[in-house]
């Protein structure tokens, strides 16, 4: 995912089965319960297909498996097939999924994450390396390998409240810009096509980004602007698990990401991102450069704020 720094208030800016079905044995829960071990097989099973870019094998294969395993976890299971056609002409086969936990529940909050990864690594030192895919292993992966280990843990302890998890395809594709042309596909699909017409969550999170070993993660200012009392609680649940020290109460300045066209459709959705990452959008941006103890910070909150009042 590529983003637009506009405003740094405080910090610099700057750019074990292999069908995943089950946690790997030994993983380490942590007090909610979730498994940041698991969460990292899951995300290296994304790897292992492949780059995720939109119509390739790679992608098919990456997305029949995130469909399977939200099946055997969620209580519904909704996919969003449609065609995209680009700038230059190009249609695009892309989905969006989204895992429902409680679909019964009035009361509702919505996690986004993107599951597509980068066509070309335009951040690499080389010209050859700039033409290459991006693996995407936390740029897409560290996303997905959270919510199906977030999975495991809501099909066995209900949540609190009515839970989606959307997995929105085609964020990465094109040109962030400005202006944007071919990016951030699947959430404005999914902001003009909602589950149903009064669909409003209590709020929104997306989790972009959150695998990095060396894991830091500032406020978001589009977010702080816009959702502040959200921010307030995803950093205070935080705070509360003992993880102060990874979310900061610093800006990390403006980003264009899946949670805008959410924003602009009236849904309070922030993003929880680390953006200072090196290999982002580079061939580097590999599963040794992520780890099950970042996933299982971030895990823990994420599990927290829907299952504890």
């Amino acid at each position: 995912m590529l983003v637009i720094l506009v405003l740094c208030l405080f910090v610099g800016c700057k750019g074990d089965a292999k069908d995943g079905n089950a946690a790997p044995k030994g993983a380490v829960a942590t007090s909610t319960g979730f498994s940041g071990s698991a969460a990292y097989g899951y995300a290296k099973t994304q790897v292992d297909f492949g780059p995720r870019v939109p119509g390739s094998p790679a992608a098919k294969l990456a997305g029949d498996w995130i469909i399977k395993q939200m099946r055997a976890r969620a209580d519904t299971v909704i996919v969003q097939s449609f065609t995209y056609t680009t700038a230059d002409g190009k249609k695009l086969p892309l989905r969006n999924i989204l895992a429902r936990f409680r679909p019964e529940l009035p009361e509702r909050i919505l996690y986004v994450t993107h599951w597509d990864s980068r066509p070309v690594s335009e951040s690499a030192s080389t010209a050859a390396e700039k033409k290459l895919p991006v693996p995407g292993a936390n740029d897409g992966a560290s996303g997905v390998g959270m919510f199906v280990a977030l999975g495991d843990v809501l099909k066995k302890t209900r949540p609190n409240v009515g839970v989606d998890l959307l997995f929105t395809d085609g964020e990465d594709y094109g040109e962030f810009g400005p202006p944007e042309v071919d990016v951030l596909i699947g959430a404005k699909y999914f902001a003009n096509h909602l589950p149903s017409p009064g669909y409003r969550p209590l709020y929104g999170v997306l989790w972009d980004m959150i695998g990095d070993k060396d894991l830091r993660i500032p406020y978001e200012m589009n977010s702080f602007q816009q959702a502040p009392e959200v921010v307030s609680r995803v950093w205070q649940t935080a705070a509360d698990l003992g993880h102060g020290d990874v979310f900061v109460q610093e800006s990390g300045g403006l980003i264009t990401d899946d949670h805008i066209p959410l924003l602009n459709a009236g849904l309070r959705v922030i993003d929880v991102i680390d953006l200072l990452y090196p290999p982002h959008h580079t061939p580097q941006d590999t599963m040794d450069k992520i780890s099950a103890k970042s996933l299982g910070i971030v895990g823990d909150v994420a599990t927290a704020l829907v299952t504890r009042r």
